[in-house]
């Protein structure tokens, strides 16, 4: 895909807001690059934080943040929009132990469900009516070690897409895995 075909993009899970931020700066410095940048969390005070450092970054009011949960409040207008789509799913397997503190909203940033990809599969249940299929779309998401990946590409070819691995790194206790999926043709 060109660059300059790209329209939308979405930072799904955005956080601070950094991939999103760093897109659209590259919107501001490349004149064949002028994408529409949206990002998108479940949680209201990482778009807070988001929204301040788009500002501190100079960059006010140029990204559409989206308070949602996946897909679940995006309006209908965006549907088929998306020509790329950038996911950091909360990937890591969930705690059972009853003796550990949880908050609901914090285990979100994190917790994946038991096997650690079970948010990741309902992203996957949702996105096809997001992506533009007027040429190859593309998401970018990350995965972990501490996860079943045998099990997770057999869903995601289930899904109907193909699992690149892009890039891999060691840090801690896991290896952390760059992915790139797009949708099968046959």
């Amino acid at each position: 895909m060109k660059v300059y075909h790209v329209r939308n993009i979405l930072d799904m899970g955005t956080g601070t807001g950094i991939l999103a931020i760093s897109l659209q700066s590259v919107n501001t410095i490349n004149p064949n690059f002028n994408a529409n940048i949206f990002a998108s969390d479940i949680d209201q005070n990482a778009l807070i934080s988001a929204k301040r450092n788009e500002k501190l970054n100079g960059l006010s009011e140029k990204i559409t943040f989206i308070k949602s949960n996946l897909f679940n409040s995006f309006p209908e207008s965006l549907k088929g929009k998306f020509d790329i789509i950038i996911f950091n799913p909360p990937y890591l397997p969930s705690i059972e132990k009853e003796d550990i503190l949880r908050s609901e909203e914090s285990d979100l940033s994190w917790d994946g469900g038991i096997k650690g990809f079970e948010i990741f599969l309902k992203f996957l249940d949702q996105v096809k009516k997001f992506m533009n299929f007027e040429h190859t779309s593309f998401i970018y998401y990350i995965s972990s070690s501490k996860t079943d990946l045998k099990e997770l590409d057999r869903k995601i070819s289930e899904h109907r897409f193909k699992n690149e691995e892009l890039d891999k790194k060691h840090i801690f206790f896991e290896d952390i895995i760059l992915n790139r999926l797009t949708l099968k043709t046959s």
